[in-house]
C-alpha cells in the first residue's frame, strides 16, 4: 500500500479504485510547504523531452514522478499538485493504487479496470491485460485527463499505462526512481524544512507550546528528520496531553528503545519510533483495536469493521476511530451522507501495525477477529441484497430481523454502500481465500458478494467483478477438493467467457466442469456442462459436435425420466439438425418433442413442436405435408387457448398456401390472423424452437 497522505495534517485521500475527483480540499486542513517541489513538477510539464522538439507536444503523455520513502508525504504532494492542476484537465483526475496494504502488488488488470470504470468504459470480463491496456489507451485518446498512479513498484507497470495522448498527464509516486521509464526526472522528497515542520506541529499542539519553546520545536522537527508522518504522530501525542511540553516529547522519543519487531529500514526509524511512542501511550483497548486495524481489507475501516474486529459496539468503535484520526493514526473521511464514515490506514503505518499485531496478539485471537469481521461483512452483504427484494418476501422478513445498524434504509443507499466498499470487499474475499484458514467463511463471503452485485447491477453489469469472484470460488473449491463447487465455478467462468466471445476458453472450462461434475456424481451439473458444450459448438456453427453433445445431454435426461427437459432437449437437437440441413433427422426429433408434450398434456408445447415440423417440411420441399402439420398444430393451439400462437400458425399456413399457388386461401388465413391479433392487441410471436434454414 502507498504512503497515504503523510504531509501536513494528512490532507490527501486516495480512493482504492480509480475515481474522478474534484479540486476541493477533502479535509479543509490545507497543504504546508513543498513549494520548491511543486514548482519543479510544474516546470517539468513544459520541459522539452527527449522525443520532442522545443515548443511542440510529444506523441505521448508527459510523465511526472514523485519519489520518496514511506512517511515522506509523496502521495500528499502528488494529491496537492493534482488539485492545483485539475482545472487544466477537463476530463478529470483518475486515481489508481498499485500496492495493497500488505505490500503486495495489485494486478495490472484490476488497476486498468478501475481506470476504465472511472471513464465509464465497461471492461470485457476476464479480458487479458494487454487487451485491457489497449482499451484504456483507446479510451484516453483525444482526452485531457490527469492520471495519478500511486505507489508504482515496477517501471513496466507505468510503461503499460502511459497513454498516446499528449493532452494527458501521468503523475506517479514511487519509493524509487523507476529506472527504465524514459524522459522522467524524479522529484525526490526529503524531510520538511524546519519552518514547515514547526507549522505542522503547531496544528496539533496549538501555537502556545511552540511559541514558549521554539528551540525545542526545531529540535523535535530534527529528531523526526522532518518526516511529515512522524511529526503528525508526535503532534497527535502532544495534542492528547495538554500539559506536556515539546521538550517532553523529545525526551520520550530519545528514551524509547526501538522495538526489535518494528520494521525500521534506513530513513524510516523516526516514523517507527514515533509510532512506538503513540502505541505505547494508548489505553489497552484502544491499542488493541489499533493493532487489529492491520486486518482491515484494503486499509479501509468504518465503525462496522472496527467493532467486529474488536468485539465492541459500533458506537464505541466509531469514537475510537475518530480519536485515531484526530491524532494522525488514520486518515479522516471525506464527504458526508447516510453511510458510516470510512477511514484509511496510512500506508506508511500498515507494516508497523502488522508487526505489533504479530507480537502483541495471539494467533487464535487474530483468527477470531478476522472471523468476526468476515461474518459481519457477510451479514451486511445479505442485507444489501435483501433490501432489493419485494416487500413481504422472505428475504425482507429476514432483513427486518437484523440489528438496525446492519439494515439499509433503501436500495439506493445499499447500492451506494456496495459501490463505495467494493474494492475493500474484493480485498476481503481475496485475503480470506489466501489465508486458507477460514475457507467456509470465504465461500460465504464470495457468494454473498456475488448475489449483491447481481441484485444491484444485473448479470451483465456485474460480470466484470463476478469474473474474479468466480475464480476465487474455484480456488476455494480446489483447496477443499470439492468437485461440485469446482464444476459450478468453471461453469460460471465459462458462461462469462462465452458472453465475452472467448469460445475457446469457454470450451476448455466447460470440459473441465464436465469432468468435475462426473467426479462428483452430480447428474444436474453434468447435464448442464453437456448442454453448455453443445450450445458453444452451436454458436460456432459446428452442427455435428453440437448435435453430439445435445444427444448426450438428452440421454442423461431420458435416464432421469424428466419429461419437460426431454421435450426441451428434443427441440434443441432438432434445431441443430435443421441448421445442418438434415431435414429427416430434424423431423424425427420434432415428432419426439411433440409426443413428449402430448404425454405432458401440454397443448401449447405440442402446437409449437408441430409448427416447427411444418417449417422443416417446407424447407425440405414438402409443402403439402407442411400444410397438414400446420393445420394439426393450429388445432392444438386452439385447445391451448393461445390466440397469439394461433395467429402465428395462420400466418405460416398463409405463406405455405401462397407457395402452393392458392392466394385466395392465403388471404383468408391472413385475415383470420389479423382478427386474432387485433383481439389480443399484440403481434404474432415466432414459434420456432430453434433457428432452421429457410
Amino acid at each position: 500500500m502507498t504512503d497515504q497522505a503523510v504531509d501536513a495534517g494528512g490532507r490527501a485521500r486516495t480512493a482504492p479504485a480509480a475515481a474522478r475527483t474534484t479540486t476541493a480540499d477533502t479535509t479543509g486542513t490545507g497543504f504546508l510547504g513543498r513549494a520548491r517541489e511543486l514548482k519543479s513538477l510544474r516546470d517539468d510539464i513544459a520541459r522539452t523531452g527527449l522525443d520532442t522538439l522545443s515548443g511542440r507536444k510529444g506523441a505521448r503523455a508527459r510523465v511526472l514522478l514523485v519519489a520518496g520513502r514511506p512517511g515522506s508525504g509523496r502521495t500528499a504532494l502528488a494529491e496537492e499538485f493534482a488539485r492545483r492542476a485539475a482545472p487544466e484537465y477537463p476530463d478529470g483526475v483518475l486515481r489508481a493504487r498499485f500496492t495493497t496494504p500488505d505490500g503486495q502488488p495489485v494486478p495490472l488488470g484490476r488497476v486498468v479496470r478501475d481506470l476504465l470504470g472511472a471513464l465509464d468504459v465497461t471492461a470485457v470480463p476476464g479480458a487479458p491485460d494487454d487487451e485491457l491496456t489497449e482499451a484504456l489507451r483507446g479510451a484516453l485518446a483525444g482526452r485531457a485527463a490527469l492520471l495519478l498512479l500511486d505507489d508504482v513498484g515496477r517501471p513496466e507497470e507505468l510503461l503499460e499505462l502511459i497513454p498516446d495522448a499528449p493532452d494527458c498527464l501521468v503523475l506517479a509516486t514511487s519509493e524509487g526512481p523507476l529506472t527504465g521509464v524514459p524522459d522522467v526526472r524524479p522529484c525526490t522528497l526529503g524531510g520538511l524544512d524546519p519552518h514547515t515542520g514547526v507549522a505542522l506541529l503547531a496544528r496539533y499542539t496549538g501555537p502556545v507550546r511552540i511559541t514558549v519553546d521554539p528551540c525545542s520545536a526545531d529540535a523535535l522537527v530534527e529528531e523526526c528528520a522532518g518526516q511529515p508522518a512522524a511529526l503528525m504522530l508526535v503532534g497527535g501525542w502532544l495534542a492528547a496531553r495538554p500539559r506536556a511540553s515539546v521538550a517532553d516529547a523529545i525526551q520520550r522519543l530519545r528514551d524509547l528503545p526501538l522495538a526489535s519487531a518494528l520494521p525500521a529500514a534506513p530513513g524510516t526509524w523516526p516514523l517507527a519510533r514515533a509510532f512506538q511512542l503513540v502505541h505505547a501511550s494508548l489505553p489497552p483497548s484502544a491499542a488493541r483495536l489499533l493493532r487489529l486495524l492491520a486486518l482491515a481489507p484494503a486499509g479501509v475501516v468504518d465503525a462496522h469493521i472496527a467493532s467486529a474486529l474488536a468485539g465492541s459496539s459500533p458506537s464505541a468503535a466509531q469514537a475510537a476511530l475518530e480519536g485515531f484520526a484526530a491524532h494522525g493514526l488514520l486518515r479522516p473521511p471525506g464527504g458526508s451522507g447516510p453511510l458510516p464514515s470510512r477511514y484509511r490506514v496510512p500506508g506508511c503505518l500498515a507494516p508497523l501495525l502488522r508487526a505489533v499485531l504479530g507480537t502483541e496478539e495471539k494467533p487464535a485471537e487474530i483468527e477470531l477477529a478476522r472471523a468476526r469481521m468476515l461474518e459481519r461483512t457477510v451479514r451486511q452483504l445479505q442485507s444489501c441484497r435483501a433490501v432489493t427484494e419485494p416487500a413481504g418476501s422472505p428475504a425482507r422478513k429476514r432483513l427486518a430481523a437484523l440489528p438496525r445498524e446492519l439494515r439499509f434504509p433503501s436500495p439506493a443507499v445499499a447500492g451506494e454502500w456496495l459501490d463505495s466498499r467494493l474494492p475493500a470487499l474484493l480485498a476481503a474475499a481475496e485475503s480470506a481465500v489466501a489465508e486458507g484458514e477460514l475457507l467456509t467463511q470465504a465461500r460465504r463471503l464470495v457468494s454473498a458478494l456475488s448475489r449483491a452485485l447481481i441484485a444491484h447491477r444485473g448479470e451483465r453489469g456485474a460480470a466484470p467483478d463476478l469474473y474474479p469472484l468466480h475464480r476465487l470460488v474455484l480456488a476455494v473449491a480446489e483447496r477443499r477438493a470439492s468437485w461440485p463447487e469446482q464444476a459450478a465455478a468453471l461453469l460460471n467462468l465459462a458462461d462469462l467467457d462465452t458472453a465475452a466471445g472467448r469460445s475457446g476458453d469457454a470450451l476448455g472450462r466447460y470440459r473441465g466442469a464436465l469432468e468435475a461434475a462426473r467426479a462428483a456424481g452430480d447428474p444436474l451439473l453434468t447435464v448442464r456442462a453437456l448442454e453448455s458444450l453443445a450450445g458453444t459448438y452451436e454458436a460456432l456453427e459446428d452442427w455435428t459436435r453440437a448435435a453430439d453433445w445435445y444427444g448426450r445431454a438428452l440421454a442423461l435426461w431420458l435416464s432421469r425420466g424428466d419429461l419437460a427437459e426431454e421435450a426441451r432437449l428434443y427441440g434443441r437437437l432438432a434445431a441443430v439438425h435443421g441448421q445442418a440441413g438434415r431435414w429427416g433427422e430434424a423431423l424425427r426429433q420434432w415428432r419426439a418433442a411433440a409426443a413428449v408434450h402430448r404425454r405432458l398434456h401440454d397443448a401449447g408445447g405440442q402446437a409449437r413442436a408441430l409448427g416447427e415440423m411444418a417449417r422443416v417440411q417446407e424447407c425440405a420441399g414438402r409443402p403439402e405435408e407442411a400444410l397438414r402439420a400446420c393445420e394439426e398444430a393450429l388445432t392444438w393451439a386452439r385447445r391451448a387457448g393461445d390466440e397469439r400462437l394461433q395467429a402465428a400458425l395462420l400466418l405460416r399456413s398463409a405463406g405455405t398456401l401462397e407457395r402452393l399457388g392458392d392466394p385466395a386461401a392465403a388471404r383468408l388465413q391472413r385475415d383470420a390472423a389479423d382478427r386474432l391479433l387485433s383481439d389480443t392487441a399484440g403481434t404474432a410471436y415466432e414459434i420456432r424452437g430453434g433457428s432452421t434454414r429457410d
